[in-house]
């Protein structure tokens, strides 16, 4: 007998007839002679309801009387389903998250989950119940008992958290869509169905707003290796499997607060190379990142930061081995992306760094954890490490430092982490591979055709993801020294305001006889406000100058394992945005996702060229229920 968790979306219980259909879907699964945990959702749009009753009742409501108020709406579909079981002649038994034994952290609105008390459901189990569990909500530990509630996606979180504990054999999120697809098909109805993924590329694609799943429930499938499948619930299809890595042993206490980072990661073998005051005009960086891929090189790292005046700096990492031939190109094309042919000019002027090191933290855990990068770039400040370029995604961030610093920086991290030298990385040469040619501007005009010749050996893109709900933050002037970084992403952790995308610019500028770069991020629109305040604030005492927020900007990123080793990627990617006139305002580049900011308005057209460049779409349009 095999023990499954099922969960059931609010589009799949938003009505009777749709509850009924759940209740025979769950009758065939127990026949066929397993187990099973049923958590649900609130009906339909039940949840938006009663926050609108809320806000008449109240301009603020406390978020403590939101939990009280928010949780009875999984109650009532907890209920009505086993009345639905029962009706069919299955014992079942309806559970709130309390009941259950789901354990939080004293959060309203926001908890995670601290444990589970699975004793009361194995019981229920074993004289053969369903148990049907509220998903999104749970109980504090202390005295009060205070019901809380887990955020968005809090039910995915709860159907994969209960998977963990009770080990069960798989977890099936059941929703209005048959699996994971390459793309949101609201915006892409010829977008094509997975049937598998890896964690790493699920975490990604949904923590850039695919809302098939949520990343906390990913991040702990990764942890616990959880089996994981995405399936309709109209349908009796296969969905999409999310494969987890064979996870690190760790507790089922602090579930979701246990370590957040799994590892240390060293690269001591790479150069940086950057173009200094590139004109700032379309297609100037995709004839440089398509020259590169062109001669096969590996580039790491590649970082474009918002624009200054009529120009841009681009900088990117290359292994030590591949530095010579990799300037060499570099040098060559410089002339021809210049505005004035003067061999004096300063324009696109090639700065060669050979000896630096890449220090990375990686693990699950830093999701939407405001402090992880803060106590990193902390660590290394303390150790008198100075940092020269950012990269960042859900899973990993990643510093470029002096290669000096390498084995200070990495000693420092695992102290500070708490990481074992089981998980500690050190690369050499060739070692990495990686996507070639992750970057470029403004690619609008005819240029673009030289970037469209590769020919990529296996499909190295799963999915294109569009974020529409993220501002832009540009500290402008931030002093050149370690620490400040800390301060600055620490600051807004104290915020409790978590940062996506972090790109340091490259052009150091001299100001009363202090270095200064520009240090911009996205965060939530929600948090642009406050995080400009609270930066605004302290810019007198930490030295930095003026913060510039933009919310008029959508992130449209392609995620996929396979890029690693492939040039040609970036290339394509910014070569279908120049066909549709789309500007790129700024670009990011992790191991396995590369993300540009373009403008709010031009963000579907924007996912719509990518996912047709990369040849994603299917023969027929996927049907999506209402």
């Amino acid at each position: 007998m095999a023990l499954i968790v099922q969960k059931y979306g609010g589009t799949s219980v938003g009505s009777v007839e749709r509850i009924q259909a759940v209740a025979d879907r769950v009758l065939q699964t127990v026949k066929a002679g397993n187990a099973l945990v049923v958590v649900v959702s609130a009906m339909g749009k039940s949840t938006d309801a009663l926050v609108k009753l809320a806000h008449e009742v109240s301009a603020n409501p406390s978020r403590r009387e939101m939990d009280m108020l928010l949780s009875t709406g999984e109650q009532v579909t907890i209920a009505l389903l086993s009345m639905a079981l029962q009706e069919l002649g299955q014992p079942a038994i309806s559970l709130t998250g309390a009941q259950v034994g789901i354990v939080t952290e004293a959060e309203h609105t926001r908890a995670r989950i601290l444990h589970i008390q699975t004793s009361r459901i194995e019981k229920q189990l074993k004289i053969g119940k369903v148990v049907v569990v509220a998903g999104f909500q749970g109980i504090t530990s202390t005295e009060e008992l205070e019901i809380t509630t887990l955020g968005r996606g809090g039910s995915d979180t709860s159907a994969v958290a209960l998977a963990a504990a009770l080990r069960a054999d798989c977890c099936e999120i059941y929703t209005d869509v048959p699996g994971i697809l390459t793309t949101d098909p609201r915006l892409v109805p010829e977008a094509q169905l997975m049937t598998e993924i890896t964690c790493n590329e699920m975490l990604e694609l949904a923590s850039l707003g695919a809302k098939v799943l949520h990343p906390r429930a990913v991040e702990i499938a990764r942890n616990y290796g959880v089996p994981l499948v995405v399936r309709s619930s109209w349908t009796s299809d296969p969905g999409t499997w999310v494969v987890s890595p064979k996870p690190q042993p760790r507790p089922l206490v602090d579930l979701e607060i246990a370590r957040p980072v799994d590892g240390v990661e060293l690269d001591a073998d790479q150069a940086r190379i950057a173009l200094l005051r590139v004109p700032d005009r379309p297609g100037i960086a995709a004839r440089l990142f398509s020259e590169i891929a062109r001669q096969g090189l590996d580039v790491d790292l590649i970082v474009q930061s918002i624009h200054e005046g009529n120009s841009n700096d681009i900088a990117f990492t290359v292994t030590s081995s591949l530095l010579r031939q990799t300037e060499a190109v570099a040098a060559a094309i410089a002339p021809v992306l210049r505005s004035h042919p003067d061999p004096k000019s300063e324009e696109a002027e090639v700065m060669v760094q050979p000896h630096i090191a890449k220090v990375s933290i990686d693990g699950a855990g830093m999701i939407g954890r405001p402090g992880v990068a803060a106590q990193m770039f902390s660590t290394l400040a303390e150790a008198g490490v100075n940092i020269q370029m950012i990269s960042t995604s859900e899973v990993k961030v990643s510093c470029v430092i002096d290669a000096s610093d390498g084995d200070r920086a990495v000693a420092a991290l695992r102290s500070a982490f708490g990481v074992g030298d089981e998980r500690i990385e050190v690369k050499g040469q060739g070692d990495k591979g990686d996507k070639g040619d992750k970057g470029d501007k403004g690619d609008k005009g005819d240029e673009e055709e030289k970037t469209t010749n590769y020919q990529l050996p296996t499909p190295p893109v799963r999915g294109v993801a569009l974020d529409i709900n993220q501002a832009r933050l540009a500290i402008l002037q931030v002093p050149d020294r370690p620490g400040l970084a800390a301060r600055l992403f620490g600051l807004l952790a104290r915020e409790n305001i978590s940062v996506d995308t972090i790109i340091q610019s490259q052009r150091c500028r001299i100001a009363d006889g202090v270095p200064k770069r520009d240090i911009v991020c996205t965060v939530a629109q929600m948090d642009a406000a406050a995080a400009k305040q609270a930066l605004e604030q302290a810019a007198s005492e930490h030295g930095w100058g003026q913060v510039v927020v933009d919310t008029a900007i959508a992130k449209v990123s392609v995620v996929g394992a396979g890029m690693v080793g492939q040039p040609g990627v970036a290339a394509k990617m910014f070569a279908a945005l120049a066909r549709e006139q789309i500007n790129i305002q700024m670009i990011a580049t992790s191991e396995i996702k590369i993300s540009c900011v373009v403008a709010q308005e031009q963000g579907v057209a924007a996912l719509q060229a990518i996912h047709a460049a990369f040849g994603l779409s299917g023969s027929g349009a996927i049907q999506v229920s209402a």
